[in-house]
């Protein structure tokens, strides 16, 4: 049991430093600025050519929004999320360790010996699809959809609603694709930043008040005329548990008949049903699934 204490205290020592590192040293890997300029870069696309232009620069719930993606993608790591995950990965090679097995055992190849570009294509891939998969299940289990609402409470898009979410949606998405990223491993922080990067932007994108589409990229890349039904508040019976699941790409939801865009949805009305008696504020939406989930 020590060893875990001296992990998950090891954790916030070491992300406090980096974080500290990042505010106060630029770099070409540099997340922090990386988040403001991709931030700033989509909002001037916003500003320019918006497709709802009617709607305010400074959107409802714009401050809200902001507040989480800072509060998620620094924030939370300092919190709980490093070390929750370190310390389930120690976890899971303690538990393989006793039948004298490691991660690198199912190793299926390891993408070094691949061309640079293939072995971060396979990366990229592989996570995609996890990913994909893992926000389906978000929808489809009532436990866990308690806490996506988080994210579908976001009644009129824009940039910053992709980093509206509640802080356990990372921990189902880290603890699903550890085993798959790890049995084909290789990977160095280089490749991690430039997948991340990539998904950020088309992220952002995704949830922009941009009326874009990509022309027959559309098929292959999620993009904001697909990702905004997503968010549809309502949607056909056939679809209950949701569609347009793509996080970064939109061929899985093609090839496994979850595409669904009816019409240009630029005036739909977003959110959930029974999204009106949901909080507003930070905390009450932190709150809400775990007194739901009672």
């Amino acid at each position: 049991m020590e060893k875990y204490w001296d992990i998950i205290k090891n954790s916030y020592q070491g992300y406090f430093n980096y974080l500290v590192d990042e505010i106060t040293r630029l770099h070409w890997e540099n997340y922090f600025y990386g988040l403001i300029l991709v931030s700033l870069m989509v909002w001037l696309l916003e500003i320019l050519f918006p497709w709802r232009k009617d709607q305010s620069i400074f959107r409802k719930d714009f401050w809200l929004d902001t507040f989480y993606m800072f509060f998620n993608f620094f924030l939370l790591n300092l919190i709980v999320f490093i070390a929750l995950s370190n310390t389930f990965e120690a976890l899971v090679n303690d538990f393989l360790g006793l039948f004298n097995f490691s991660v690198q055992d199912f190793q299926l190849f390891d993408v070094d010996v691949l061309p640079y570009g293939v072995g971060l294509l396979v990366f990229f891939l592989v996570s995609d699809f996890v990913q994909w998969n893992t926000h389906r299940l978000l929808h489809r289990v009532d436990f866990l959809w308690n806490f996506h609402k988080v994210h579908h409470s976001v009644k009129e898009m824009g940039f910053a609603a992709q980093l509206r979410y509640h802080w356990m949606e990372p921990v189902v998405y880290k603890s699903l694709l550890y085993i798959p990223i790890a049995i084909i491993g290789g990977f160095d922080a280089q490749d991690v930043a430039i997948v991340h990067f990539f998904a950020l932007t088309v992220g952002h994108l995704n949830h922009a008040n941009l009326g874009w589409d990509y022309g027959f990229l559309k098929y292959v890349i999620n993009n904001p005329k697909m990702h905004i039904w997503h968010h549809a508040k309502k949607l056909p019976a056939s679809a209950r548990y949701g569609v347009n699941f793509g996080l970064t790409l939109s061929i899985w939801d093609y090839l496994f008949g979850t595409a669904h865009i009816p019409y240009n949805g630029r005036d739909i009305e977003l959110g959930f049903p029974g999204d009106e008696d949901f909080p507003e504020n930070f905390l009450q939406q932190e709150m809400y699934p775990l007194k739901t989930n009672k």
